[in-house]
């Protein structure tokens, strides 16, 4: 029985959830970010016979933080998110945070909380493949299902719902364009799974610690926020875009190595030099399933089980607080 956490809140940020096409029947062709975050939350209801009975006992507070099409998701919003997110989970009457996102940045957001948020409470992330008013809308449904999720979850811990799926934050990746179910995580394989309002926890997942120094109170500006980039090794790849990146003031470099991290030689010579001038540099694989097993043959450091772009994200924080702490 719920006696001091009552309370879901359910950030807003925009994305396709909050998305309108022109016509009902077109799922493609739409503008992102056109419905508020309390329009979303009244779609809830209207799914079978109200709310489900887990979420009877809780209330619903809300707030639109952001209205954009995630492919233009950029730090400020980034920074305010974590504040945000960090101001409600303070509360005592607050379970968990419920959030909104659009599905192409979505896990680099995921990721970016869970190495920033300092709470033992869930914060659920969500989305939707096709837009509000498309006659199948995903969307009431996976935020129906994030906040049964949010009203269960115990613990710290960033999560994503969406199609009946519960990932993890260090895990999840979005991998295919348009199919309802865009997500996957790999060998990890999905955390649990959510179907008729029940909640079923896969026994053997293992969340993974948080290994990041920072959290909210301790992010500096994003004025201040290092420059990092990801580059890829491909057939004949070259080192001219790394020697330009260092020129024009680059302070990471994470590479997505082929197979299992592997470069070419002109592109690890160029890697090297950036290294040897200072840059951090940091390695991560181009194959979407699987970590880099680390061998003698790497040259550069590997984040255990993160894509580049997550790797991007925990190096800039990385930079961010050696900076912080000299």
């Amino acid at each position: 029985m719920q006696v001091k956490n009552q309370k879901i809140v359910v950030l807003g940020t925009g994305g396709t959830i909050a998305g309108e096409s022109i016509s009902a029947s077109e799922g493609l062709s739409y503008k992102a970010a056109q419905r508020g975050i309390e329009v979303l939350l009244q779609s809830v209801a209207e799914i079978g016979q109200g709310l489900p009975e887990t979420l009877a006992s809780f209330q619903f507070e809300s707030e639109q933080v952001a209205q954009l099409d995630s492919k233009d998701m950029d730090f400020a919003t980034w920074h305010h998110l974590a504040q945000r997110c960090q101001a409600w989970l303070s509360h005592e009457d607050v379970k968990a945070v419920v959030i909104t996102h659009g599905t192409d940045t979505l896990e680099e957001t995921a990721y970016f909380l869970s190495q920033v948020i300092v709470a033992n409470k869930p914060v659920v992330l969500t989305c939707a493949m096709r837009p509000a008013n498309f006659k199948d809308a995903d969307g009431p449904q996976n935020l129906r299902d994030a906040l049964t999720v949010a009203s269960v979850a115990q613990g710290a811990g960033v999560w994503m719902v969406a199609a009946g799926e519960i990932h993890h934050s260090q895990h999840v990746q979005k991998v295919h364009p348009t199919r309802i179910n865009a997500f996957d995580s790999g060998e990890a394989g999905v955390a649990g799974t959510i179907k008729a309002d029940q909640v079923t926890w896969r026994l053997d997942f293992k969340a993974v610690p948080k290994p990041s120094a920072l959290t909210h109170l301790d992010l500096a500006e994003v004025t201040a926020w290092p420059w990092v980039e990801v580059i890829m090794n491909h057939v004949q790849a070259e080192a001219k875009l790394v020697d330009m990146l260092v020129k024009a003031g680059v302070q990471g470099i994470v590479v997505a190595g082929t197979g299992n991290g592997s470069v070419g030689i002109a592109l690890k010579a160029g890697l090297m030099r950036a290294q040897a001038a200072g840059i951090q540099v940091c390695l991560a694989s181009r194959c979407n399933q699987g970590p880099v097993v680390v061998t003698e043959t790497h040259a550069f450091p590997v984040l255990a089980g993160l894509s580049p772009v997550k790797t991007r994200v925990a190096l800039m924080l990385d930079i961010l607080s050696k900076q912080q702490s000299h």
